[in-house]
């Protein structure tokens, strides 16, 4: 049975250490990043916490194997004394929303081959999509990810906004947000572009900004002009 000790209360926390539960050949304990009096030892210690903790809390881990979770933090952001890497899964998470492991891409980083056989172990106890990621490339992703999820999400908001302020259903944009992501599955993402931006519909352009307030102008103008530049 191979050993795992996760620090840290957060969302991520919170899910690995259910997930790590119900798999077969491994033992999970999980503490809080402010009880590090007592550490218990572990084969892979991992810490789930912000990414502004991570350098002082692994400055206390004596374990042999310590590995962090963030996107945009170095393996060598680590400060423990002993082995380093990275246990990075490329998700958004919210404590009260399951996730399904088996779909979500496991980007690991070890300084040795047997520390990265042992990541991969560990890795496909709980899920299925695994990728040997260097710093450089993870950094790049979590950039990629902050696009495609978080700017999106607020996107999300702000066309709620508009639907709330004229009295429309944000539901009724559900199947089209659920399309578009299910159609860069087959199409590239430049491929799948639609709309008034990619037309060169100035009137339509027009029309949108009269709707809109000040920083959803400039937020639409930006937009518009990346797509039709073509970046």
């Amino acid at each position: 049975m191979i050993s795992i000790l996760i620090v840290g209360n957060g969302n991520v926390a919170t899910h690995l250490h259910k997930a790590f539960l119900k798999a077969d050949n491994v033992v999970v304990n999980k503490i809080s990043s402010r009880n590090l009096v007592e550490i218990p030892k572990a084969d892979i210690t991992i810490i789930a916490v912000s990414d502004d903790a991570i350098a002082e809390v692994s400055s206390k881990i004596k374990n042999s194997f310590v590995v962090h979770t963030s996107g945009s933090f170095a393996l060598t952001d680590l400060k423990n004394t002993n082995n380093k890497g990275v246990f990075y899964m490329l998700q958004t998470f919210s404590k009260d929303k399951k996730v399904n492991f088996s779909q979500i891409p496991f980007c690991l980083e070890a300084e040795n081959k047997n520390d990265y056989k042992l990541l991969e172990t560990v890795a496909k106890s709980i899920g299925k999509k695994i990728y040997n990621i260097n710093s450089n490339q993870r950094k790049a992703l979590h950039v990629a990810a902050v696009f495609v999820n978080n700017f999106t999400n607020h996107l999300y908001t702000i066309g709620n906004d508009i639907c709330e302020e004229n009295k429309v259903p944000f539901e009724i944009l559900q199947p089209l947000i659920e399309e578009t992501a299910l159609k860069i599955k087959k199409l590239s993402p430049e491929k799948a572009q639609t709309g008034p931006a990619i037309r060169n519909d100035e009137q339509t352009i027009e029309k949108h900004l009269l709707l809109l307030n000040k920083t959803q102008q400039e937020i639409y103008k930006i937009l518009t002009k990346s797509i039709q530049n073509g970046n």
